[in-house]
């Protein structure tokens, strides 16, 4: 069943997302869940007149490894200030020779490769359940997203996988070989399992903007993926990705409808009188009208 709800943006990505120019810096927001702290503060600003919320992934100065981030606390804390929709902006690794260092693009599938090291759901621990996850990002988000890039470059491209792996090492290159042979994903990075993932349990439409950066290890006419080269193509593509957010916030609609906002109606499977008491109040902010 479809819900409206009006749309309030969470951006999870560098810390140098929320310093663009014309974002009036509102408040901070330090942020306890039952799943522990966040990576970081969450920043409250304004642009365009629109409430948005910043959080850097790895905390501020880049702290935690994308196997240490914590993710549930996150997404968490993003719902607890009224999050709609997601915004992924992350770093990736290209896997196709007609994307090329500092395109945009806008994926529509994830393939996990993490290695289970990292907590990926909310349940457990006395609850069980299983929300449907067959197109991992919000198809209408995307199309805001692609929107907005194409509103301030031409290199955009719109579709295909994203592949997670563990990290914090790069493929090797049979690795790098075996993804684009089999898997034949679009991009490659670290952070989106088991963001996406939290997202959906949180009923919050989630959706990426990712910064291609280089040809991780496997195209014989290029250099080897490297932090240095990483980093070069993010400081040059910065104000890039910072003018497609702007773009994004300005035209994002005052309401969408979504059956992603209520798609936990049927997906608990515990006995509600089961439920430990500590659950039920831990999961209360995400699943409150479900428990009973």
């Amino acid at each position: 069943m479809a819900v409206s709800l009006p749309v309030k943006l969470g951006i999870i990505g560098g810390s140098g997302i929320y310093q663009m120019p014309g974002v009036e810096l509102v408040q901070e927001h330090a942020i306890s869940t039952p799943f522990g702290e966040p990576s970081d503060k969450i920043i409250e600003g304004k642009l365009h007149g629109r409430t948005v919320y910043f959080l850097p992934r790895h905390g501020k100065g880049h702290r935690f490894t994308p196997s240490e981030v914590n993710y549930r606390a996150n997404i968490y804390a993003l719902k607890s200030l009224g999050v709609t929709h997601v915004l992924a902006v992350s770093a990736v690794g290209i896997m196709k020779e007609h994307i090329t260092p500092g395109d945009m693009v806008v994926p529509d599938q994830i393939f996990d490769r993490t290695k289970g090291k990292r907590a990926e759901t909310f349940f457990g621990e006395g609850i069980v359940g299983h929300f449907e996850f067959a197109d991992p990002f919000d198809s209408v988000f995307c199309q805001w997203i692609e929107k907005a890039a194409r509103s301030v470059t031409d290199r955009v491209h719109f579709g295909g996988a994203y592949v997670c792996m563990e990290g914090p090492a790069f493929s090797t290159r049979a690795e790098s070989h075996h993804y684009r042979e089999t898997l034949r994903p679009a991009v490659i990075g670290m952070t989106a399992i088991p963001e996406a993932k939290l997202a959906r349990e949180a009923e919050m439409c989630y959706g990426m903007l990712a910064l291609a950066t280089d040809y991780d290890c496997w195209h014989e006419g290029e250099d080897d993926v490297s932090v240095e080269a990483v980093m070069a193509v993010l400081k040059g593509n910065g104000e890039k990705a910072n003018n497609i957010v702007k773009a994004l916030v300005k035209d994002l609609p005052e309401k969408h409808e979504s059956k992603i906002f209520s798609m936990g109606t049927y997906a608990i499977m515990t006995d509600r009188s089961l439920i430990p008491d500590h659950r039920k109040k831990a999961l209360a902010l995400l699943w409150g009208k479900y428990l009973g």
